[in-house]
């Protein structure tokens, strides 16, 4: 299961699987990830979830991922360090604001167990984070 906003990034999706032969086992649900979510219950439970999505719905998602997930599904939050811009409380940024939204809920939240990696690259400084539903 994928969730793509745009049609577009859709019709990318689709093609890349087709290429890699596995298109017959991903369906790709298109339009706002929060309702997509709301409609995922019959699909559920998940034991891997991967977010890589606006940063200033993060927990929102999260908490759709624990829901939609059971006592140990793994869960992936993509691009959560910002080149340590979350460390900066004053920042304005909706996604730094977001990614700083994520990680009060992820300390507060008793169903998940969670903690960051920093990774260094090609892409810059940046991280995810690692989490699984207890």
């Amino acid at each position: 299961m994928t969730l793509e906003l745009e049609a577009h990034h859709a019709g990318v999706a689709r093609e890349n699987l087709e290429r890699a032969g596995v298109s017959a086992k991903v369906h790709i649900r298109t339009g706002p990830a929060v309702e997509s979510l709301a409609a995922m219950t019959d699909e559920a439970p998940f034991d891997f979830i991967f977010i890589d999505a606006d940063k200033q719905s993060n927990s929102l998602y999260v908490s759709e991922a624990i829901r939609l997930g059971r006592p140990g599904t793994t869960i992936i939050v993509d691009n959560v360090v910002r080149e340590g811009g979350v460390i900066d409380a004053d920042s304005d940024d909706e996604r730094i604001i977001g990614t700083r939204a994520l990680f009060d809920m992820l300390a507060a939240d008793p169903r998940i167990d969670a903690t960051a990696v920093q990774t260094v690259g090609a892409k810059k400084w940046d991280g995810f984070v690692l989490a699984r539903v207890l």
